[in-house]
């Protein structure tokens, strides 16, 4: 007999962060189950939009991308050991910010009282929470960073010819440094329970059961390991599509409809240090590039307030990738996992042009899979590399062909579905 479900989600970050949990909830609830989402204030209707209940947590997060330090950060951070060292430099400001973190998600959970807690690997506490409570809990994650295997090594080191000990030892260091980072602000918390100052194992219950794993991302991207457990899936995207409800601009339209099918450009919700500055690179790029452009401010990755545009390129407010994508050639873009599967599901050519993070894995994995160039850094970005890069990718017929490819098999797969059986089947 089928068990519905109380289920938590706890995610942080930026609007990439939270959108795959918004759909995964909508399809939980659709399944029956009772779904609650915990993640910034900032993102408060946007779930409620959708039907899915909140849980407040505060914009420290957020407020700390927009500053000066959250900005250089993320034009600095580039691989694992770039983001160790930021973090350990920027400890003493983020320290207070993830005590409040841990304390404010801990009420969620408590008032809530999930049977169940699917979580981001950077909302911290949720192995706790669930210990606490003595309920359940599920990793959700699109990278493949926690779950060690010996075919590749874990997101963030290079790929050495060092064979199965190199990239096994690769996700226990991440093992060491997650539980190292994320113990110094649980640990207080713990003692103000009352609980053992000793967690339990990594990715285990405190009754000794696997911690499931649920992977966002198309197996025809990155494919499932061969060596990993029966608790470990790669379910597919995660998609909240809204080209149904979306009304275009009339200008949009026109735009669409005078010529070739333009490129898109728009780097998210990153805040650079100089978002006029990358404004002015793009827009002078695409000018040398001769192609049709729309050019997407999105949350701060460029201010193009105050442009005077040609008529070969266009600025929008914020457009659905899912409507919008389809009716472009190529996608350039900040690598953000969201983004980067929205551009591949279309069967669009991808240029990716890392800030920091996860974004040079995309990067590099478009890169290999034939359907883009060589990523960017934001730190290497001029008009000239950019324009070449445009100019090359609208040319390349065969990339073309593998995109469009590609893009046939991930709409083909149902990700959401595919993580809601995995939950229903107790696989958690």
């Amino acid at each position: 007999m089928r068990v519905w479900m109380r289920i938590l989600v706890l995610t942080v970050g930026t609007r990439g962060d939270v959108q795959p949990y918004v759909a995964l909830a909508v399809g939980l609830k659709k399944a029956g189950h009772e779904v609650q989402i915990c993640t910034c204030q900032i993102f408060e209707e946007f779930i409620r939009s959708h039907g899915i209940d909140y849980a407040p947590l505060n914009n420290d997060i957020r407020d700390f991308m927009e500053s000066e330090d959250g900005r250089v950060a993320m034009e600095t951070t580039t691989n694992l050991f770039q983001a160790v060292r930021v973090g350990v430099r920027l400890m003493p400001k983020l320290t207070g910010m993830m005590h409040r973190q841990v304390s404010e998600m801990w009420a969620a959970a408590d008032a809530f009282q999930p049977d169940l807690i699917l979580f981001h690997k950077k909302a911290i506490g949720a192995e706790d929470f669930a210990e606490r409570l003595g309920c359940r809990c599920a990793l959700a994650f699109y990278l493949p960073l926690y779950v060690p295997t010996g075919e590749s090594p874990a997101f963030g080191f290079p790929r050495l010819p060092l064979g199965r000990w190199y990239n096994l030892a690769t996700y226990r260091v991440i093992e060491f440094i997650t539980r190292r980072s994320g113990g110094r602000f649980v640990g207080k918390w713990r003692r103000s329970q009352g609980m053992s100052k000793k967690r339990p194992p990594y990715f285990q219950h405190a009754d000794g059961s696997p911690v499931a794993a649920l992977h966002a991302y198309s197996p025809s991207v990155i494919p499932r390991p061969s060596d990993w457990p029966d608790h470990a899936m790669v379910t597919g995207y995660w998609f909240l599509d809204g080209a149904t409800e979306f009304t275009p601009d009339p200008r949009l339209l026109y735009f669409l409809q005078q010529g070739p099918p333009p490129i898109y450009v728009g780097f998210g919700s990153i805040f650079g240090r100089d978002p006029r500055a990358t404004a002015e690179r793009v827009i002078e790029a695409v000018r040398l590039s001769g192609q049709r452009a729309i050019l997407a401010p999105g949350w701060g990755g460029m201010d193009l307030r105050e442009f005077d545009f040609p008529e070969t390129m266009l600025s929008i407010d914020a457009v659905p990738h899912d409507w919008l994508f389809p009716q472009v050639s190529a996608v350039v873009h900040h690598g953000g996992c969201g983004t980067t599967a929205a551009g591949l599901r279309a069967g669009r050519r991808t240029i990716i042009c890392p800030f920091f993070g996860d974004q040079p894995f995309w990067g590099r994995v478009v890169h290999e899979l034939g359907v883009g160039p060589k990523p960017i850094p934001q730190r290497r970005l001029t008009p000239e590399r950019l324009a070449k890069a445009i100019s090359e990718t609208i040319d390349d017929c065969e990339m073309e062909s593998r995109a469009e490819q590609l893009g046939k098999q991930i709409r083909s797969e149902s990700g959401v579905q595919n993580a809601v059986r995995f939950i229903d089947g107790r696989n958690v």
